[in-house]
């Protein structure tokens, strides 16, 4: 529950970067650029303005999170580096996803549907009005969902699928750390506020019955989320369901709202709480007393830390033998730092991300567009000699760094 409300809170996040960013490229077609391509992944290229772009979103996500100065330069420095090794990464399990027949359609309808109603929104034409409000097209909007959608499925087919976490294994994690996971009493809330201006009588009294009624339905098992997305009037978290985003301690909340949240158990529903702007509810979405907890209460967090402890290398491994079966090209002074390397940190020289770069003589140059099947049924590409038809700007005079981890697919849960 905490992980699909987290994960709606960050889609207005998203939107508005990727409005920033879709401004950002709005206004650069007004300009006369030549378009440099710094890129092939097989018969797919990759162009400046596609890292410019990525540079962007990974500059306002860090902002996102208030980071600023110092800190903000240090972090963007440190991911930069990665975000053509992203794009290629996304090219790859694009690639992937075709080559396996994976239709998203379905898929990104459903989830676009979702945000529909998040936003309490009355159909797709309104979801379409709302994202190009944001600045952003919303066909490209559509087809970063469809993207992310096919990257995820690649992943969980090729490598999820592949990643095993015993009970045993759980068990032993929470012996050798559960002095590590002690923790003060704490709670986790979800909260819907009926408003209603405290000097009209009327109006809190209807608020107050209104609340009532909320607080019957959701006992009787309606969806406390939904609910809270439909009714809530705290701008704040009612996208959400009204997730609230954290554990709070005792001290935190105010007193009036901490006596009741405390007394309360996992999945309870309070009573209606008079505030100064009306009546607000809370679902206690878990509550953990002081100490060390049992080893049911945390044996789904550290299913899911086992299962990320194995999940990312084997990630990283599957690129690098997508980028060992690929043809790549990269233009001098930019660098893939995924590419295959053996233990001294230098590039394989057996593998694709070694081939001539990009910015070589015309006749030297090779690519592939054209694959084949052999008897067995394993694919392989075909070779050709690109002739040069797509304008190239000259390299940039500095040397760019390489990918913001937005491209790649996360199985994280975004759980505290």
């Amino acid at each position: 529950m905490r992980k699909s409300t987290c994960l709606t809170a960050s889609l207005a996040i998203a939107l508005s970067i990727w409005a920033a960013t879709s401004r950002v490229s709005a206004a650069n077609m007004g300009a006369d650029i030549v378009e440099t391509i710094i890129a092939r992944v097989n018969n797919e290229v990759i162009t400046s303005s596609e890292l410019e772009r990525q540079r962007a979103v990974l500059r306002q996500e860090i902002e996102s999170r208030g980071v600023t100065g110092v800190q903000l330069q240090s972090e963007f420095q440190n991911r930069e580096k990665d975000l053509l090794r992203d794009l290629i990464d996304q090219q790859l399990l694009l690639q992937k996803g075709k080559d396996e027949g994976i239709n998203a359609e379905t898929d990104t309808i459903k989830q676009m549907d979702g945000y529909r109603k998040q936003f309490k929104l009355k159909d797709m034409e309104e979801l379409e009005k709302y994202v190009q409000q944001t600045g952003m097209n919303f066909e490209e909007w559509k087809t970063n969902l469809k993207n992310q959608i096919i990257s995820r499925e690649v992943v969980n087919r090729e490598v999820g699928s592949h990643v095993q976490v015993s009970k045993e294994d759980i068990l032993k994690f929470y012996n050798e750390h559960k002095k590590d996971m002690e923790h003060p009493d704490r709670v986790w809330l979800f909260d819907l506020l009926v408003g209603a201006d405290p000097k009209n009588p009327e109006a809190v009294a209807a608020a107050q019955k209104k609340a009532n009624d909320l607080v019957a339905r959701a006992r009787k098992g309606e969806d406390f989320n939904k609910l809270a997305e439909a009714e809530s009037d705290d701008k704040n978290t009612a996208q959400a369901g009204g997730d609230m985003g954290r554990f709070w301690l005792k001290g935190e909340i105010a007193p009036d709202y901490e006596k009741v949240v405390f007394a309360a158990k996992t999945n309870d529903i309070t009573d209606p709480i008079q505030t100064a702007s009306g009546w607000i509810i809370f679902k206690i979405a878990e509550h953990q007393t002081a100490g060390i907890p049992e080893e049911p209460e945390v044996d789904g967090q550290i299913h899911e830390r086992l299962y990320m402890q194995q999940m990312q290398p084997k990630l990283r491994d599957y690129l690098t033998k997508l980028r060992d079966e690929a043809y790549m090209e990269i233009r001098s002074g930019y660098v893939d730092t995924g590419a295959p390397r053996d233990e001294k940190g230098q590039l394989k020289e057996t593998t694709s991300a070694h081939l001539i770069p990009v910015d070589a003589p015309v006749e030297d140059l090779t690519t592939t567009v054209a694959r084949a099947k052999k008897e067995s049924g394993r694919k392989f590409y075909k070779p050709w000699t690109w002739v040069g038809s797509i304008p190239v700007s000259a390299a940039p005079e500095s040397t760019p760094s390489a990918a913001p981890s937005s491209p790649t697919p996360s199985t994280g849960t975004g759980k505290p």
